[in-house]
C-alpha cells in the first residue's frame, strides 16, 4: 500500500512538474511572439521608394495623342522616337504593392481644392503628366487650360479642381537691380501666390547649376554681400533654407499637404552608370536592380538635411533613385526642334506619371 502510495505520489508530482514546464513554455512562447510580429509589423511599413521596374502591360496610363495639355518637347512619340518599350515599366516597390492611379476618385477626394506644383521644368513635367493621368479617365471633362509664363492654371471644372504650375526655378527671387538680375537667397516675395493652397508640390535644383548664357542670373546676393559666383551647393544649400523658413512661417500643415519632389536626375554622363562612351542618346531600357553605380547626388543630401530641421512636416517624393534607373526615359534627340539631346526633362507619357502614382500613394497609403 506504502509503495503504491509513493507511485502515485510520484506520478503526481511529475504530472504537476509537467504541466508547469507546458505552461511557462505556453507563456514563453506567446510573449516570445510578441516581439517578431511587432518587428514584422514595422518591418511592412512600406517604403515606395526602393524597389525595380518591370514591364506592365497596363502601362502607359494615357496617350499623348489624345492629352491637350503635353509640351511639344516632352512629346517623344510625336517627334518620333521608333522604340515604345519606355512606356511599358511601372515601379515595383519592394515591400509592397503600388495602389493603380484612378483618376475620378482622386478628383472626387480634390474636390474644390487648388493643387499648385512649384519649381522648374521638372514641376512642369510632373504638372502635365497629372492633368494627362487625369484627363484621360475623363476625356470628356470640361477642363479650363491657361499657359502663363509664372503661372498657369488646370482646373477640371465639374469638381473645382485646380492645378497650377508657379514656375520659379530657384524658389527664392530674382530681383532686377542696377547691376542686372541678382538671385537673392534670402528673398522669396514669389511666395504670396503660393498662400491657401490645399497641396503644395515643391522643386529645385537644376537651374543651380547652370553656367554661361543658360545661367538665369548676372549676380548673387548672399546677406549684405554681392558675388559674382560662389559654390553652387553653398547656394542652393541657404536658398533652400530660406525656403524652409518660409514654409514653416506662412504654411499651416493641418491645411495644406506639403511635399518636395525629389532631385531629378540627368543622364548625360554614362559613366554613371559604367558605360563612359553613352548618354541617354539611344537606350531603350532601365538599370536592372535597385543601385545606381554613382550614388546619389550631392544635392540630395541638402534637400534631406534642409527638410530634416524644418518645423512642419514636409513629405519628400524620394525619386531620385529610381529616377537614376531610367536612362532610357528622356526626350533625348526626340523633342521638338529636334537639336541637341535632352538627358534632363523626361518622355510624356513616362516616368513623371510614375512620380504621380507614388504622390497618389502618398496620399491614400
Amino acid at each position: 500500500m506504502g509503495h503504491k502510495a509513493n507511485n502515485t505520489l510520484l506520478l503526481f508530482s511529475l504530472f504537476s512538474l509537467t504541466l508547469l514546464v507546458s505552461l511557462h513554455q505556453t507563456r514563453a512562447t506567446k510573449s516570445h511572439n510578441v516581439t517578431p510580429l511587432k518587428g514584422r509589423k514595422e518591418l511592412t511599413k512600406c517604403n515606395l521608394f526602393i524597389g525595380s521596374w518591370v514591364i506592365d502591360p497596363s502601362h502607359p496610363l494615357y496617350n499623348s495623342s489624345s492629352c491637350p495639355f503635353i509640351d511639344a518637347q516632352f512629346d517623344c512619340q510625336k517627334f518620333g522616337r521608333p522604340d515604345t518599350q519606355y512606356l511599358k515599366y511601372s515601379w515595383k516597390p519592394d515591400s509592397c504593392a503600388l495602389p493603380r492611379f484612378d483618376g475620378m476618385e482622386f478628383l472626387n477626394k480634390w474636390r474644390g481644392k487648388k493643387i499648385m506644383f512649384v519649381g522648374d521644368s521638372l514641376s512642369l513635367n510632373m504638372w502635365e503628366s497629372l492633368s494627362c493621368m487625369l484627363h484621360a479617365s475623363l476625356p470628356n471633362a470640361n477642363t479650363t487650360f491657361l499657359r502663363r509664363e509664372a503661372l498657369s492654371t488646370i482646373i477640371f471644372q465639374d469638381y473645382g479642381v485646380t492645378i497650377q504650375l508657379y514656375r520659379t526655378p530657384y524658389l527664392v527671387d530674382i530681383v532686377r537691380e542696377q547691376v542686372g538680375r541678382v538671385l537673392t537667397l534670402d528673398s522669396i516675395q514669389a511666395g504670396n501666390a503660393w498662400v491657401g493652397m490645399d497641396m503644395l508640390i515643391f522643386n529645385s535644383w537644376h537651374w543651380w547649376t547652370h553656367t554661361g548664357n543658360s545661367q538665369g542670373w548676372d549676380y548673387i546676393r548672399d546677406g549684405p554681400n554681392l558675388l559674382k559666383d560662389m559654390d553652387r551647393l553653398d547656394a542652393f544649400y541657404k536658398g533652400m533654407s530660406t525656403w524652409a523658413g518660409w514654409v514653416d512661417l506662412n504654411v499651416d500643415p493641418t491645411k495644406t499637404k506639403l511635399f518636395f519632389q525629389a532631385i531629378s536626375p540627368t543622364h548625360y554622363q554614362g559613366q554613371e552608370w559604367n558605360q563612359p562612351k553613352k548618354s541617354c542618346s539611344g537606350e531603350l531600357e532601365p538599370l536592372a536592380g535597385s543601385t545606381y553605380p554613382a550614388g546619389l547626388p550631392p544635392a540630395a543630401n541638402i534637400v534631406n538635411r534642409v527638410l530634416k530641421n524644418m518645423k512642419n512636416p514636409v513629405y519628400l517624393l524620394d525619386i531620385t533613385l529610381l529616377s537614376q534607373l531610367r536612362k532610357d526615359a528622356h526626350p533625348s534627340v526626340y523633342g521638338v526642334d529636334h537639336t541637341g539631346n535632352d538627358c534632363s526633362h523626361w518622355c510624356l507619357p513616362g516616368l513623371p506619371d510614375t512620380w504621380n502614382e507614388l504622390l497618389n500613394a502618398a496620399l491614400i497609403m
